[in-house]
């Protein structure tokens, strides 16, 4: 954490007046000690600029402090967001769904025989159902600034082997763990410039929770048993940007209106009242008490009726206010930020699919997702893990990951096409004078969409039938088939 404290020997930053003013919280009191500090992102210029976040005139306005955003966000801050907030969750869990959406596949060779690789990562997914388990890795590694995936390997008998690099020779995987930034912390970092990890993880500590008995305990692992998983990566190649950090403040915003509304419908949609006494009267206190009494029924729904006398009560005008337009503005903010289109993020409130236009910018960001992210963050490095351990074979060739076309149709999408299509084939083959204007080739790649496969495919479909029908004449198989057409003098003989 950053002590926001004036520093001794920092220049105070001057307002708009060209004066040096101190003010409170603008330039923090950071001191690099360690290469672990430096290294996990505690350099002075990163404190320097979210001192001076929300600063305007001089510090003498302070906009984080009066919208009432938190200037340190922490991963339980974020984590707490991913739990109870409905639009953040969204975020985080949306992109995450469709990345995985209908699994991969190991693919080694083109050919139609199964590779040792191919079968033998098969039987460990299976065995350890590992595409859920990416998953909730996924969805970890957004929450916090980075996420783990812990392995289990066999030639750990004490929790003191953990600490300890792994053994040489052939190793085999009991179970697989997704941890997050919360349950992980970066022990010690390389140091030693020489070394190709310079920088990077050597040990972690790491706490792992037993549900049964309710009770945790804490390790130290080493890095050659930790699969450590980033996104969005700027300078520090160990702790990316959590997801919901750019649009933190937006959510804040969304929980004050979203929140605020219903309490606005809460006390202003039932009307309060007030009393206006009669001119003659005078309220004894047996009629104030009583008078309190039935409020309170009626204010508990003892009570729908209210008897009194001397006193007139007028209901006050209700105020709500349509809160939609606000929460518009925070929506598209942050699906500008997230690139998740609106529709697809809240839906909409006419039950409508999102639009082709939505729907094909939120395939392309998934399918960057899957080529950018999953396959070479989380898939191969975990393949080439395994293969270094050899829990798996080695390769013979360089293996790909096959994902699920993206773009595939349904099938109600294919009975639309297909209806379209035909009714454009029927429309061409009416008129005669329509394959002179364009032949069918050209009208099946053109008007048609289809591919040159499927049109070379058309064609050879057309010249087998064209051949079976000059073998097999139709006139010839209707005669065989009804024997009354057969002449009589055919039949004698």
């Amino acid at each position: 954490m950053v002590d926001y404290r004036i520093s001794k020997g920092i220049a105070p930053m001057p307002d708009n007046n060209g004066s040096n003013k101190v003010k409170k919280k603008l330039i923090p009191n950071t001191k690099l000690k360690t290469l672990s500090e430096v290294l996990s992102g505690g350099t002075l210029s990163r404190a320097l600029l979210m001192a001076r976040m929300g600063q305007q005139y001089g510090g003498d306005r302070d906009l984080y402090e009066a919208l009432g955003w938190d200037l340190n966000v922490t991963y339980d801050m974020y984590a707490a967001r991913y739990e109870r907030q409905d639009i953040a969750k969204a975020i985080i869990d949306r992109p995450v769904k469709a990345t995985w959406r209908g699994g991969f596949k190991i693919v080694e060779s083109d050919d139609d025989e199964e590779t040792a690789l191919e079968r033998e990562w098969g039987k460990l997914n299976k065995k350890l159902k590992l595409l859920p388990i990416f998953i909730r890795l996924d969805k970890l590694v957004g929450i916090g600034e980075y996420g783990v995936l812990l392995l289990g390997l066999d030639d750990v008998k004490t929790s003191e082997d953990f600490s300890r690099p792994v053994n040489a020779g052939k190793r085999s995987l009991l179970y697989v763990k997704p941890l997050g930034q919360g349950a992980v912390v970066i022990n010690t970092y390389d140091s030693n410039t020489s070394s190709e990890r310079y920088g990077l993880p050597t040990l972690y500590d790491v706490t792992i929770t037993n549900p049964n008995q309710n009770t945790t305990s804490q390790v130290k692992v080493h890095y050659t048993r930790i699969l450590h998983v980033t996104d969005d990566l700027l300078e520090n190649e160990c702790k990316g940007a959590p997801r919901l950090q750019a649009v933190y403040n937006r959510l804040c915003d969304l929980e004050k209106i979203v929140g605020g509304s219903g309490e606005m419908f809460w006390r202003g949609a039932r009307p309060g009242y007030q009393g206006k006494l009669d001119e003659d009267y005078t309220m004894t206190t047996e009629a104030r008490n009583a008078l309190q009494a039935q409020i309170d029924e009626y204010e508990h729904n003892l009570r729908r009726l209210l008897v009194n006398e001397g006193i007139s009560l007028e209901s006050l005008a209700m105020q709500v206010v349509d809160p939609s337009a606000h929460i518009d503005v925070q929506i598209q903010m942050i699906s500008a930020q997230t690139g998740i289109p609106k529709r697809i993020l809240v839906g909409s409130e006419r039950g409508e699919l999102a639009s082709t236009e939505d729907e094909s910018s939120w395939l392309k960001l998934i399918h960057s997702r899957r080529e950018d992210y999953a396959s070479p963050c989380i898939i191969r490095p975990f393949i080439d893990r395994m293969i270094e351990y050899k829990v798996l074979p080695a390769a013979g060739n360089d293996y790909n990951v096959d994902w699920e076309d993206l773009w595939a149709m349904s099938e109600q999408e294919q009975a639309t096409v297909g209806k379209t299509r035909a009714e454009a084939l029927n429309a061409y083959g009416m008129n005669p004078i329509n394959q002179d204007l364009m032949p069918p080739d050209a009208f099946n790649r053109f008007f048609l969409g289809l591919s040159d496969e499927e049109v070379e495919l058309i064609d050879e479909m057309k010249g087998a039938m064209i051949r079976e029908e000059e073998k097999n004449p139709p006139e010839l198989e209707e005669v065989k088939s009804k024997p009354e057409l057969i002449p009589e003098e055919q039949e004698e003989e």
